[in-house]
């Protein structure tokens, strides 16, 4: 052994060791900076003080004739509609989403085709989102469904932060359930808006490895 050691072989298997210590070392250091909780900005508390009681959402009036409004859905095609069983609880485990999530090809068609675009679009620049997200609650019904595009931005990848974030703060005890779905239903982007560019690229960083996606 200790002529094995000495060799050159056993040099270069000794220090290729203590580098895949180290990379690995700086790998967890890393990934839990990332998981450090993030804070609620003042912005957002103030809208969260304004959503009070319990989630109350508007019935689905119009079933063509939609139109996006910038990042945002038609109010009347597609208010947002949650699962009314969905506890904190549930929500909070990992893997929740691919177990609920049900949206077929022929809703899609259905979705794309009362917002006036085409089917299939052009890939990556539309997407068939959940207004509340399955992570947050949100349920598969058409009144939660709408084409949301990529460009201009803030677009689907923005709204996708907004999802982990109020995900988070919803499972770390910070925000009710009915409030995230409340705040995300309205105006995601004035969710968006209320985060500082340091808060979004750590959940950009998080986004990256979030196999869960919860849209």
């Amino acid at each position: 052994m200790r002529n094995f050691l000495n060799s050159r072989f056993g040099h270069f298997l000794f220090l290729l060791l203590i580098v895949a210590f180290v990379y690995a070392l700086g790998y967890s250091i890393a990934r839990n900076k990332q998981l450090e909780p993030l804070a609620v900005s003042d912005n957002l508390k103030a809208m969260v003080v304004q959503v009070k009681g319990t989630l109350k959402l508007d019935p689905r009036t119009q079933e063509s004739d939609c139109h996006v409004r910038g990042p945002l859905p038609d109010h009347h095609c597609t208010p947002g509609a949650v699962f009314k069983e969905a506890t904190t609880s549930q929500i909070c485990v990992k893997g929740y989403t691919q177990i609920v999530r049900k949206v077929s090809v022929s809703l899609k068609k259905k979705v794309y085709a009362q917002y006036g675009i085409s089917y299939p679009p052009p890939f990556g620049s539309y997407e068939a989102d959940h207004l509340i997200p399955l992570a947050l609650g949100g349920n598969n019904d058409i009144a939660n469904l709408f084409p949301e595009s990529a460009e201009p931005r803030p677009g689907f990848r923005e709204k996708d932060l907004v999802e982990v974030y109020l995900h988070d703060e919803v499972c770390a005890g910070k925000i009710d359930l009915a409030v995230a779905q409340k705040l995300i239903a309205d105006d995601w982007v004035s969710v968006y808006n209320s985060l500082p560019p340091e808060q979004l690229k750590k959940l950009s960083g998080r986004y990256g490895s979030w196999a869960d996606r919860g849209n």
